[in-house]
């Protein structure tokens, strides 16, 4: 399991990541980051609802309601074109950083 220090920088890549094929919503995304990383990353549920907020406040998403599950309506979320604009920019700062970080790794055997 990666711990959430390790990867906090990276949530709302991830999370943009996830909105590129189409709306989903928490639970299906946080579902589908545990089973895309093989179960090594699970994002907290404050965790990821923190991220939309700010994702949605720096207009890198859009929430909308869609149908009623059980009575209750369900909260979705749609990457925008400022979002994938972003998710570009966080992917090459990315790059960036695996080439600075690995200079320091060192393979033990």
């Amino acid at each position: 399991m990666i711990s959430s220090d390790v990867i906090r920088g990276y949530n709302d890549t991830i999370i943009l990541f996830m909105l590129q094929d189409g709306e989903s919503y928490g639970y299906e995304i946080s579902k589908n980051i545990r089973k895309l990383s093989d179960e090594k990353y699970v994002m907290k549920e404050t965790t990821l609802y923190s991220a939309f907020n700010r994702l949605e406040k720096n207009g890198y998403i859009e929430s909308f309601y869609k149908d009623e599950t059980f009575g209750k309506r369900r909260t979705y979320y749609k990457i925008t074109s400022t979002g994938l604009t972003y998710y570009k920019e966080k992917c090459e700062e990315w790059s960036l950083t695996k080439e600075v970080i690995n200079k320091f790794i060192k393979e033990m055997k």
